[in-house]
């Protein structure tokens, strides 16, 4: 599952969100084509910043000044002619339906009442649909976040100067959780409110996951005490990796022997077993009774695949009988991930050894297509994968660890490979983790 992370460690707007989002990687090209078919005219584009000496991308509109202000039936109107995705639109509509719901009720008015002010202003609109329009294009389906800062003070808007946070953004935060935050700033918008409460499912620390995109969205001002930046993290969820002790179960082993069938017959069956779900099919040569050569058959699957697995044996290979019995195994708690290489996402799995060591095995077919494509050995192609995997997991920094870091230093310095695979090496060591002694996974039936 694609998921992503929100760390607000300095609060969170919508220009903050859509510079992150395009910083980790959506077009903004994209989203400028989408916001021009709504039928306004604006200029859009982003440049780098820096922050406490951390580096940033802040977004930058520019537009003709505007005095009029729009309904939620107008902004959805725009929204419905605009050529935007079929969830992109949905998520811009819902973003103001659920704005105008919390307007209605700060002011006591009815939903067809509700004239958005700062949040019908241009500028609003292109944080909120060009948000849509990227979360659909990075295809993420769950958020998380880290507690929320609102700051303190006042801030000024249409109805006068209101306390921090604002009445909005004070109903939308209903049951998030806020973290302390003495700066006199609006740390947190209600355009950043209204995004937080439509992506994110839970707030707490950083899920279990494995992150392939990081962006960086810059606040518009410098704040005293932290780097004014909003970081996402994006990548695919993995299970918690549970203790081996918890990771027992029971299968079912099916065996045959077989001396009177050939050896085409014996690898068709081989395949429809894989094919109707078996953890592991394999076969072994024996020797039988009068001195005959023959195979062993062995399948292992689950207990509720029993009777269509032996039906298939029978089927397949003309045996007169098939031995079963139940057994108890232990299995690594692994978890599916995806990589991020030269060549583009690879698949792999994570495995815990009972000693708490990690092995990353990338998956067999990836690495041969890529191979094969490429002209390249597939020894050479693993041994990229795993030091892609090494070198993303450990620039994958904590929340904690961000703020901590020596101002002047450069989260998104590039280096070269040499130096790359010896910082792995270094990380590795440091946290437990090994390089896997097998090339590529080797199933789910051992």
């Amino acid at each position: 599952m694609k998921i992503a992370y929100f760390d607000c460690q300095s609060g969170i707007s919508g220009d903050m969100t859509l510079a992150a989002l395009i910083d980790a990687g959506a077009s903004i090209e994209l989203v400028r084509s989408g916001i021009e078919s709504l039928g306004i005219s604006v200029s859009l584009a982003t440049e780098p910043t820096l922050r406490k000496g951390f580096r940033g991308l802040r977004l930058l509109i520019d537009h003709k000044p505007e005095h009029s202000h729009r309904n939620l039936l107008d902004i959805l109107n725009m929204i419905r002619r605009g050529r935007l995705s079929h969830r992109a639109r949905g998520i811009a509509m819902r973003l103001f339906e659920r704005l105008a719901a919390v307007e209605a009720k700060v002011h006591g008015v009815s939903l067809d009442q509700v004239h958005f002010h700062e949040v019908g202003a241009i500028d609003s609109i292109v944080d909120m649909v060009g948000v849509a329009i990227a979360w659909d294009e990075l295809q993420i389906e769950r958020a998380y976040s880290s507690p929320v800062p609102v700051g303190s003070g006042f801030v000024k808007t249409a109805h006068g100067m209101l306390s921090v946070p604002a009445p909005a953004t004070t109903e939308l935060l209903s049951g998030v959780p806020i973290a302390a935050c003495p700066l006199p700033y609006e740390m947190t918008t209600p355009t950043g409110a209204v995004l937080l409460t439509e992506f994110v499912s839970s707030y707490g620390p950083l899920p279990s996951m494995q992150v392939a995109r990081i962006g960086y969205g810059a606040g518009q001002r410098d704040v005293t005490d932290r780097p004014n930046l909003l970081r996402v993290m994006i990548g695919h969820a993995i299970e918690e990796l549970k203790p081996v002790n918890d990771s027992t179960d029971h299968v079912m082993v099916l065996e045959t022997n077989l001396d009177d069938v050939t050896g085409e017959q014996i690898g068709f069956a081989v395949e429809t077993l894989f094919g109707l779900g078996a953890l592991d099919v394999f076969t072994a040569a024996i020797q039988m009774k009068k001195n005959r050569p023959g195979v062993l058959l062995t399948v292992i699957c689950r207990r509720e695949q029993k009777q269509e697995m032996e039906r298939a044996i029978f089927e397949h290979t003309g045996t007169l009988g098939v031995r079963t019995r139940r057994q108890t195994r232990t299995v690594l708690p692994r978890a599916k991930i995806e990589v991020d290489t030269p060549w583009g996402l690879v698949s792999g799995k994570v495995s815990r050894l009972p000693s708490g060591l990690v092995d990353f095995s990338p998956e067999y077919e990836d690495c041969q297509a890529i191979a094969r494509e490429n002209g390249l050995r597939l020894v050479d192609v693993v041994n990229e994968v795993v030091e892609c995997y090494a070198v993303s997991s450990s620039q994958t920094a904590t929340p904690s660890q961000m703020a901590a870091a020596p101002e002047g230093d450069d989260l998104e310095n590039e280096i070269d490979s040499e130096k790359d695979v010896d910082q792995a090496e270094v990380w590795r060591r440091e946290n437990g983790y090994r390089w896997d002694s097998s090339p590529w996974d080797g199933g789910d039936s051992r």
